[in-house]
């Protein structure tokens, strides 16, 4: 992660034929704990999220529930617009790729392609499935001509369609990975893009006929043709951005200028399933207009329930609104983010979620009602002055960490470290015992020092935690006399002494794990 004073962070778009669901909470959810980390260091940030709204499944799904295929999208977007207001992500831009808007970056893209002799017209013959929206070869296709992803049965398509001249660009992504370590992110996804790019690419169909699809953005070249869903989805990030000046004719907008808009965008962060579409088409389509390639991917594994990938397709995902209306939006936030290794796989479990959310109440939770509790009942419920160092250097241990992490995208990493320092606190009274402290007239002054650096380590813990978990810290920091969550940085040094805290609703109540009753005793 480069530091940069201005910061373009972007999810894909997710496809509007089916709910939103744990994978696309995953991604948007480490997209916005990103975004919001690098809004604490300082970053003007454009985080971006929408939906990819055309194609044939669009058609077919809005078939089968007798809508167009807009009334389908409307409403599709809009439970995707809610799941993220509900699950408290911080976007900028909610792109859709029906807007007009985005229609006009698309055609000028195109036109731009097309002028610069990089698209060219063709046959195309293939095995087609239409819920993955792409082609495949005879040798990769299951058992009965089935699709290798969802297992559905496929066609066999003949058709003209336009191709760009993907391959022509080859060498020279090659170049790009190879002279940019970190472009793509983890390491292993780099090594398997390379692998990829080691054979023959081949050229990229970017149309389909308007005989078969109908739903799409007309080619401006071809008015019997569409693009292809994918080319169309891709250009979204272009669109958001603001680098295409629509007010001036086709041909003359500025691809080679971007200066003044958002364009490049510094990261985006997909699954590792459609990792070849963002890190081979995309770049190789820029190229072919003069654009600058973005300046770097992440691609995090899967959700498997079992050994078997969560997929809209198969049937088998889980819904985060769901389990946010039974634990509330920041425990499902730190489950998720805390038990996926960012770039590996993880499994859902129900046991795993509630050990999980149990870590938040016994350890962060309590601490916060100990603390806050402790100065109600020992000094009047205001924060006392004190000198001394307390937990100072694990808290600047915990910070280095935390931060160093973030910069790496080990948001596990980051997290468990900031966990570690509740843990700390919470040993720290223990070793204290600050009920002995308070019955002792002369330790009236060890006292204060006790209160005084929980009081601290729990507003360094408000930071730390703010991305991930930005209702209940901003509860915390209510809760302890702050006007809001402090940045990392305001947080070593703002004054506290003489602040008032109140004890407030516990930030997460104690749920039994074997599925019992909450309680909220904390």
């Amino acid at each position: 992660m480069s530091h940069r004073t201005r910061r373009y962070i972007t999810t894909p778009i997710y496809y509007a034929s089916g709910d939103p669901h744990i994978g696309h909470a995953y991604t948007t959810i480490l997209a916005d704990v990103l975004a919001r980390f690098d809004r604490l260091t300082g970053a003007d940030v454009l985080f971006l999220t929408g939906t990819d709204e055309h194609g044939p499944k669009i058609e077919e799904e809005a078939r089968k529930q007798s809508m167009s295929p807009i009334e389908l999208c409307d409403v599709m977007a809009e439970r995707f617009q809610t799941a993220w207001e509900t699950l408290e992500i911080s976007h900028d831009r909610f792109i859709r790729t029906t807007e007009e808007e985005h229609k006009a970056v698309v055609t000028a893209f195109l036109e731009r392609l097309w002028e610069r002799g990089e698209i060219y017209e063709g046959p195309y013959s293939g095995w087609y499935c239409i819920h993955e929206e792409r082609y495949w070869t005879e040798k990769d296709l299951g058992l009965n001509h089935t699709c290798p992803d969802c297992g559905r049965p496929v066609e066999h398509l003949h058709e003209t369609n336009y191709f760009f001249k993907m391959s022509a660009y080859q060498d020279a992504l090659i170049s790009h990975i190879e002279d940019n370590p970190d472009w793509i992110v983890p390491e292993v996804r780099r090594n398997e893009i390379l692998g990829f790019l080691r054979q023959p690419l081949g050229d990229l169909s970017i149309s389909r006929p308007k005989s078969r699809v109908s739903w799409g953005i007309t080619l401006p070249f071809d008015e019997d043709h569409v693009a292809y869903v994918w080319v169309d989805a891709l250009i979204n990030y272009l669109t958001a951005s603001g680098a295409i000046d629509l007010g001036k004719a086709n041909g003359e907008q500025r691809f080679e200028d971007v200066s003044g808009s958002w364009w490049p965008v510094d990261l985006h962060i997909m699954g590792k399933d459609i990792l070849t579409t963002h890190a081979v088409y995309w770049p190789t389509l820029l190229m072919g207009v003069g654009l600058p390639v973005f300046r770097q991917i992440l691609a995090h594994g899967w959700w498997v329930v079992g050994e078997t990938k969560m997929s809209k397709s198969l049937g088998n995902v889980i819904d985060p609104l769901a389990l946010k209306e039974e634990f509330g939006a920041d425990a499902v936030r730190w489950y998720l983010l805390r038990e996926m290794p960012t770039g590996g796989d993880a499994s859902y479990t129900e046991e795993r979620f509630l050990a999980r959310y149990d870590e938040l109440a016994n350890v962060l939770g309590n601490l916060g009602s100990r603390v806050i509790s402790m100065i109600q009942k020992y000094r009047d419920g205001v924060v006392p002055e004190a000198l001394g160092d307390g937990l100072d250097a694990e808290i600047t241990e915990t910070v280095q960490k935390a931060t160093a992490a973030m910069t790496r995208y080990k948001v596990h990493e980051a997290l468990a470290a900031s966990m570690d320092l509740a843990r700390i606190a919470n040993g720290y009274v223990d070793d204290q015992q600050p009920w002995s402290q308070a019955k002792d007239p002369e330790a009236s002054a060890d006292l204060d020092q006790t209160l005084a650096t929980l009081t601290r380590a729990l507003t360094i813990l408000c930071a730390l935690f703010e991305p991930v978990a930005p209702a209940k810290m901003a509860e915390m920091a209510l809760n302890l006399g702050l006007d809001g969550v402090p940045t990392l940085r305001a947080a070593r040094s703002l004054g506290l002494a003489g602040r008032r805290v109140s004890k407030g609703e516990p930030l997460f109540p104690r749920i039994d794990l074997r599925r019992g009753q909450a309680d909220t005793g904390l």
